[in-house]
């Protein structure tokens, strides 16, 4: 269970505006894509630029990707496949509020998320990469009128070359309901103060490049790091929130596998997560990881995938398989680890 938060703090946005001339068949937003329909607190970090439906609890989402991100920063001249999850991250809420009426101020609680990239299509070019999400909903569920449940599959082509797929199935509920489920931990500023400072992880062992960017700390096994939280983060930490974001845990599970995969240097292709219950900024949460053997394609690749668990209090916060897509290992460097 993985929650991301809606703009419940915030006014009530703008109406999202379509062609005068356009019918619910056709609609379809602006490219000046209102930041608060994604979940996002500033309009450089949005990503998408414009929705379509096709047939029935069907769409097409349009995404421009920068060629270079603040946070999601190429590397070895391919783009971040980390960028797919942003995109389908911020199509969850886009799609919840105009195409499935969800109102502003309820909470998305994330149950599975997957996707696989084809490393050739994140071959940074010579513009922004321009994306297409083929969206194709099922397992929806209401109480009521309300949206209750929703499974998002995806396909994403750019300018027309197949980039991967992306599956994520989410739960929905109103604020009144959020606030039962978290209760005395939905206190935004105890949760803020209960923050323990921890040392980042080497950055190039975990395939970043900043301290400022490490969200693992480590320990003394190479199988088991600490959950980081720096709640200053502008990217992981968008909003104030009372619990580990979503974002934060994908990249903890992205960070785990680079480590688990080092020397190797690669693209973490594919990922597999479920997730179980809230990570609480309180207590210590543990991420650890299993290596699985590394398969060798017949074009000299490594697959390397290894086993991630995250763990709070004895309990499974979430599981997930990840693969790192890899050459040759890095040659050592002089002073580094």
């Amino acid at each position: 269970m993985l929650y991301f938060r809606t703009s419940a703090e915030q006014a009530r946005p703008r109406t999202v505006s379509t062609s005068s001339t356009a019918s619910p068949a056709n609609a379809v937003l602006s490219s000046a894509l209102p930041r608060e329909y994604v979940h996002k607190s500033v309009h450089s970090d949005v990503l998408l630029t414009g929705w379509r439906p096709v047939a029935d609890d069907e769409f097409v989402v349009t995404a421009q990707w920068p060629r270079t991100h603040s946070f999601y920063s190429p590397d070895a001249g391919q783009h971040d496949p980390l960028l797919l999850t942003e995109s389908v991250r911020q199509a969850i809420p886009l799609l919840s509020r105009v195409a499935y009426e969800v109102p502003f101020g309820h909470r998305r609680i994330w149950d599975t998320f997957s996707y696989s990239t084809n490393p050739a299509a994140l071959v940074v070019g010579s513009r922004p990469a321009d994306i297409t999400l083929h969206i194709r909903c099922s397992g929806i569920a209401r109480r009521g009128h309300r949206l209750a449940r929703l499974t998002m599959h995806v396909t994403a082509t750019r300018d027309g070359e197949f980039l991967g797929t992306a599956e994520a199935g989410f739960t929905n509920q109103p604020d009144s309901v959020y606030q039962r489920l978290r209760g005395d931990n939905g206190d935004l500023d105890q949760a803020a103060a209960r923050v323990i400072p921890l040392p980042p992880m080497t950055p190039r062992r975990v395939g970043r490049d900043r301290f400022h960017d490490v969200v693992l700390s480590p320990t003394s096994s190479t199988r088991r790091a600490q959950l980081r939280t720096d709640i200053n983060h502008p990217i992981l930490f968008d909003h104030p929130v009372d619990h580990a974001p979503g974002t934060l845990l994908l990249e903890a599970v992205c960070q785990a596998a680079h480590a688990s995969a080092f020397p190797h240097r690669g693209v973490l292709t594919d990922m597999e997560m479920r997730f179980f219950r809230y990570a609480e900024l309180s207590s210590p949460c543990w991420i650890e990881t299993t290596a699985a053997p590394d398969r060798t394609t017949a074009s000299g690749c490594h697959r390397l995938p290894v086993r991630v668990v995250a763990r709070q209090n004895g309990k499974d916060v979430l599981t997930a398989r990840a693969t790192i897509t890899a050459t040759a290992p890095e040659p050592p460097r002089l002073g580094t680890s």
